[in-house]
C-alpha cells in the first residue's frame, strides 16, 4: 500500500493509560513517515486527556462503553486506512462497521497463556513497542527509535513552588499504585525503602491509593510527600518529568517516566518483563532502566494482568525484592 494514498488514517486503543503510552512512538511516525497525513485516534473516554495534547494525532474520538456511540461518526470521516492495536470485539465491529483496509495487532496471546500456565516461554525476545511497528509493515512505517511521548499543557504542569518546601530542590518519586494488588509493592516493603532513601521522597498514585500513601507517610517527618490522589493523571505526569529518579511498579506512571526519559528502577511482582512491557527507552538511555524482579521463583507469572491477592498466599515475588538493588541505584547510580 503506497503512503501517498493515505491520507485519513484511525488508530484504536481503547485502554489503558501504559498501552496507550507505549502507542505513542506509532502514532509519530505514522505522522512523520506518511506525508500529510491526517491521524486520528479512537479511545474511551477517560483517556481523552493523555491524548488530547498530542501534536501528532489531528483528532480524538472517544466512546463510553459501546462502539454504536461513534459508529456514524466514524463513517463520516471515510478513513482511508484503520491501525487497530487493541484487537478485541470492540475494534472487530468498528472494522466490520467502517469496511476501510486494516492490519491489526497480534497480541500472542497463546504464547502469553503457555507462558503463564506451563511456565514456558515463547514470546519473542522484543519490547511490545516493536510488536506494534509490524503492525503498520505494510504501510511503510518504521520505528524511529526516538522512545515515548507523552504531552501536557502548560496549565497542568506542577511547579516546584507548588510543592512542599522541602521537596523544591529535588525529589525521588515512588509510584506506589497499579491496577492489581499483586503488580504492587507491599506498604511495609515501600516504607522500608523510603528509610533507606536519602533524599526527599513523594508518593504518586490515583484516589484508591491514598490511604496507602498517608499510612506510609505518618512514618515519617517531612521527607515523604504523598501526592496520591491531589493530582490528575497528567498532573501526576508533571510530577514524574522532575523527579530525580523513579521507582515504579508495572504501572502506567512506569510508562510515562519512560516518556520522560527519567532513570527508572520497574519492580515486577507476578508480571514478568517477558511479556515484553518493560521501560522502553532510546538505545542510549537503557542504562537508565533497572528491572528487579525475584528470579526463578517457580510460581511467577501467575497471570499477564494480576490479582487482587496472591493465589498462593505468599507473595514472595513482592516480599523477596532485595530492597538494596533498588536503594543502591537510587542512592548511588549515576
Amino acid at each position: 500500500m503506497k503512503n501517498k494514498k493515505l491520507k485519513k488514517i484511525l488508530v484504536i486503543r481503547f485502554s489503558s493509560i501504559g498501552d496507550i503510552v507505549l502507542i505513542s512512538p506509532v502514532v509519530r511516525c505514522l505522522k512523520n513517515q506518511i506525508k500529510d497525513s491526517e491521524i486520528h485516534f479512537l479511545t474511551k473516554k477517560t483517556f481523552i486527556s493523555i491524548l488530547e495534547n498530542n501534536p501528532n494525532i489531528d483528532k480524538v474520538h472517544s466512546i463510553e462503553k459501546n462502539v454504536n456511540e461513534i459508529i456514524s461518526q466514524l463513517i463520516s470521516e471515510d478513513f482511508d486506512f484503520v491501525v487497530d492495536l487493541h484487537n478485541n470485539i470492540r475494534t472487530f465491529l468498528v472494522k466490520k462497521k467502517l469496511r476501510k483496509p486494516s492490519s491489526s495487532f497480534n497480541k500472542l496471546n497463546i504464547q502469553k497463556w503457555v507462558l503463564v500456565n506451563l511456565k514456558r516461554n515463547f514470546l519473542p525476545d522484543i519490547h511490545i513497542v516493536d510488536r506494534y511497528f509490524k503492525t503498520i509493515e505494510l504501510l511503510g512505517v518504521k520505528n524511529d527509535h526516538e522512545g515515548l511521548d507523552f504531552f501536557i499543557n502548560d496549565k497542568e504542569k506542577i511547579t516546584r513552588s507548588q510543592l512542599p518546601e522541602t521537596h523544591r530542590n529535588g525529589f525521588i518519586g515512588i509510584v506506589i499504585g497499579g491496577k492489581h494488588s499483586t503488580k504492587m509493592l507491599p506498604e511495609e516493603k515501600l516504607i522500608s525503602i523510603c528509610k533507606k532513601i536519602n533524599k526527599p521522597i513523594i508518593l504518586l498514585g490515583g484516589t484508591e491509593d491514598f490511604e496507602k500513601g498517608e499510612s506510609i507517610q505518618k512514618n515519617f517527618d517531612d521527607k515523604v510527600y504523598n501526592a496520591c490522589g491531589k493530582y490528575s493523571i497528567n498532573q501526576s505526569a508533571s510530577l514524574i518529568s522532575q523527579a530525580e529518579k523513579v521507582i515504579t511498579n508495572d504501572t502506567g506512571l512506569m510508562h510515562i517516566a519512560a516518556a520522560y526519559k527519567k532513570k527508572i528502577v520497574s519492580v515486577w511482582g507476578n508480571t514478568v518483563p517477558a511479556f515484553g512491557m518493560y521501560p522502553y527507552l532510546p538505545k542510549a538511555l537503557k542504562e537508565n532502566s533497572l528491572i528487579v524482579e525475584v528470579e526463578n521463583l517457580p510460581c511467577r507469572p501467575c497471570s499477564k494482568i494480576g490479582f487482587k491477592k496472591c493465589p498462593k498466599d505468599h507473595f514472595k515475588c513482592m516480599k523477596l525484592i532485595d530492597e538494596e538493588k533498588i536503594t543502591s541505584f537510587i542512592n548511588y547510580g549515576n
